[in-house]
């Protein structure tokens, strides 16, 4: 169901580098910005919900039990997967796609009544955590109550029939943002989960195929009811101009994907980052992740595209600029893919990550170097080479300094890593162990070794 929508973001994604390659973010942008970035997300990190396969019975009242043990983990922002109610006509598999939702308004009942939510969002609350819900907006399921009432809100072929969006996502239609009717039907809708359930934002699946006119003016009304916290499945910078907190980092993501593989030397990174700084405005936030329910299930486990490397590829993503995702089973090596149109349990027998993911949870909240946004430390690239695998990077806020240094290869290296205090002594967050200047000038690392150093 993805693949032609992810040739579609590449060609909008490649459109979008030659069209602002040579343009800095405005300062106007830059000042709506930050003027309503929640500061409770400053330093955030966030867990996708896969509502269906997390629990034995696949309900909300069930997950919420674990919510508890998410918060030990160190998890801020619960982003729950579409909860409404699925389509039946032309529907995928036996229980339905998430998203092709019947009634925006409606939970699904297998998941549980909006009592059921209403409490694990109270749930979440209690424990110092926010929820933002998955929200599509771009298309309904066939059987989507518009489609009776009020039809004009979709696009039609020349014979007057509905049509999906992308020809293999045929379980949904599409919806025809030129008639400004359906913008406020779609706001109503969306207010009526901040009013009824106090969610706190919404993640938004696939938002650069809706027009950002819509989602700028949804921002702006949705705030008036309560500030909220809004993601972006897409890496179009206007986005986040306005409407938008944060954004997805796909180029990271295949990046990624082709150094794990030998595809991609490290200096393929250095060209992401370079442009996320040029085109995104100052402020706005990128979302790092290895997985996610559409990489997962459709592009295989993190152990089948990154191997022993899974955990270094983490370690990246907490450590860049930007927010972490865990995913769903993700911090109890999850190893197989998720079935997304049947029910797949994940198996919670031995939560074998949970440490090292609550280790570099604590590491994010304690430094200001690693926060969010604006409120955390500039990006200095010090190594980086076609001729080696090592990629390192500072990070630094005020007197706060991170050096992550990482063998992104399958091989043992030695590698320089060249610092301007030749005094400073560091010390590795996971080991302890203490590394001055001069050891860094002559550094072996193991395959896949990665090591955080924070100054004494």
């Amino acid at each position: 169901m993805k693949s032609k929508f992810y040739i579609m973001l590449l060609i909008a994604f490649l459109l979008s580098l030659f069209s602002c390659k040579n343009n800095t973010p405005k300062t106007e942008s830059e000042e709506t910005y930050q003027k309503f970035m929640p500061e409770w997300a400053k330093d955030a990190v966030i867990y996708e919900v896969n509502i269906r396969q997390h629990t034995k019975s696949g309900t909300f009242n069930e997950f919420t039990q674990d919510i508890p043990r998410l918060k030990e983990l160190g998890i801020d922002i619960l982003w729950i997967m579409p909860i409404q109610e699925i389509g039946i006509k032309n529907r995928k598999g036996t229980m339905g796609s998430y998203y092709s939702i019947k009634n925006y308004t409606k939970t699904n009942d297998e998941f549980g009544s909006l009592e059921d939510f209403k409490n694990l969002v109270e749930t979440a609350h209690q424990n110092g955590m926010y929820v933002i819900l998955d929200w599509v907006a771009n298309h309904t399921a066939w059987d989507h109550v518009w489609t009776e009432t009020n039809p004009e809100f979709y696009t039609r072929d020349s014979s007057g029939n509905f049509i999906p969006p992308v020809e293999d996502w045929g379980d949904v239609i599409d919806l025809n943002y030129d008639n400004k009717n359906l913008h406020t039907a779609m706001i109503n809708d969306m207010k009526f989960w901040i009013t009824e359930t106090d969610i706190d934002g919404f993640r938004c699946d696939v938002a650069e195929m809706v027009p950002t006119e819509f989602w700028n003016e949804a921002r702006e009304e949705l705030d008036k009811v309560k500030p909220v916290f809004m993601l972006a499945e897409a890496e179009k910078p206007e986005l986040n101009e306005a409407a938008f907190d944060m954004s997805y980092s796909w180029w990271l993501l295949h990046g990624m994907n082709q150094i794990s593989k030998g595809e991609a030397n490290v200096t393929e990174l250095d060209s992401i980052l370079n442009w996320e700084k040029k085109n995104f405005p100052i402020g706005s936030v990128k979302m790092r992740f290895t997985t996610n329910h559409d990489e997962n299930s459709w592009n295989g486990t993190v152990f089948e595209r990154y191997g022993e490397g899974n955990l270094c590829f983490s370690v990246l993503c907490y450590t860049l600029p930007g927010m972490p995702l865990l995913y769903s089973g993700q911090e109890a090596g999850l190893d197989h893919k998720l079935e997304f149109f049947e029910k797949d349990n994940i198996d919670w027998s031995n939560i074998i990550y949970e440490d090292f993911y609550k280790s570099l949870n604590k590491l994010k909240k304690d430094n200001p170097a690693l926060w969010n946004g604006e409120y955390g430390g500039d990006l200095k690239i010090i190594h980086s080479s076609k001729k080696s695998p090592v990629f390192a990077y500072t990070r630094s806020k005020d007197d706060n300094v991170i050096i992550t240094i990482l063998n992104l290869s399958g091989n043992d290296t030695n590698t320089t890593i060249k610092i301007k205090d030749k005094n400073a002594t560091y010390k590795d967050y996971f080991t302890g162990k203490e590394l001055n200047a001069k050891e860094l000038k002559n550094l072996d690392l193991t395959a896949w070794e990665y090591i955080v150093l924070i100054k004494e």
